[in-house]
């Protein structure tokens, strides 16, 4: 690829021009081949970058093979995720490992500032020891190349954060098509419309496809993200931040993100959501004090938790609709 003509590929790979304009280059004659252009370019430019010509020529390979994937689809085998324990804050060791499966959702509790969203953070950067809490994670058993951990599309790991803010001057139908194009999908059109539709049900609070992306309440911000990881992502893992905060149905919104057998990691102080997977992991100053399997007792639990969650929920549509609450609907929720 990189003999081909700039011109030639622009053409054939619009998406390849995104590595020139990361990388601040601007190249001016399109009959050039990317390797002449990067050897024509100054010594004192390339080595600001940190690197030299040919370092800059197999960041560009691994780019193409990436867009390559994309284009075809490929996505991470991505069948067993290793967390190796580190050390919590005062240094003392946590949980050796963790290995969560293909398809599986695992929980993580804990109290507020113990180490959650690091944990998540972790996880997403492929941590190798190099962050606070020194933990390792490993891919079907082994340390992920490079190029996984540094991919620049990040579609290793999809993250649904407590936080989320649109910047983009863009309706909501555009962003989605742009989003789809971005990742070689087919058919954008018609994924566009189906992720409004499911993020519409998600979100209780129905918005246009001609709504500007920056109007969208925060309920409707995270339905439509969700929605947009379920139907756009190839991202194998998917970490989840307290969604029970998102003003959305969260049942709903989980059984969305868990289809297709992925790894769903879910922040979370919901009992419901606690008690729906098959184990939690325990958080603590820091480190990860230990991991709990879901008790028979406690999923018996979940059918009483579901009748009173089903109580609030009709209480605040009422409230929500400007309606009065009368004491006999409690009990028939």
């Amino acid at each position: 690829m990189r003999n081909t003509k700039i011109r030639e590929l622009f053409a054939r790979f619009p998406g390849s021009e995104d590595f020139f304009e990361v990388n601040s280059l601007h190249p001016r004659d399109g009959n050039l081949t990317v390797a002449q252009y990067i050897e024509s370019l100054a010594y004192a430019f390339v080595t600001d970058m940190g690197i030299d010509h040919e370092a800059l020529l197999e960041r560009f390979d691994l780019f193409m093979e990436q867009l390559v994937d994309l284009r075809r689809g490929v996505s991470f085998d991505v069948r067993v995720l290793t967390i190796l324990g580190g050390e919590d804050k005062h240094g003392a060791p946590e949980v050796d490992e963790i290995e969560i499966r293909q398809g599986e959702v695992v929980c993580v509790v804990g109290p507020t500032g113990s180490g959650k969203s690091r944990l998540l953070a972790d996880i997403e950067w492929m941590a190798q020891g190099d962050t606070p809490t020194k933990r390792r994670i490993l891919i079907n058993g082994r340390e992920p190349p490079e190029e996984w951990r540094f991919s620049l599309d990040k579609r290793l790991v999809a993250q649904l954060s407590q936080n989320m803010n649109f910047v983009m001057d863009i309706t909501v139908v555009d962003f989605l098509k742009l989003h789809a194009a971005s990742r070689n999908r087919e058919r954008g059109d018609r994924l566009a419309e189906k992720v409004i539709q499911r993020a519409n049900e998600l979100s209780g609070e129905p918005f246009d496809p001609a709504a500007p992306l920056t109007a969208l309440s925060g309920g409707q911000s995270r339905a439509l993200m969700v929605a947009d990881i379920a139907y756009l992502s190839f991202s194998p893992i998917v970490l989840i931040d307290e969604i029970e905060n998102a003003g959305i149905d969260r049942e709903r919104a989980l059984e969305l993100l868990i289809q297709n057998q992925k790894i769903v990691l879910i922040v979370t102080h919901d009992p419901l959501l606690a008690l729906r997977s098959d184990r939690r992991m325990v958080i603590r100053d820091g480190g990860i004090s230990g991991i709990i399997e879901t008790t028979a007792e406690e999923k018996a639990c979940l059918s009483e938790l579901y009748r009173m969650d089903r109580v609030l929920m009709n209480y605040r549509e009422r409230l929500r609709n400007g309606k009065t609450l009368a004491a006999k609907e409690d009990s028939e929720g």
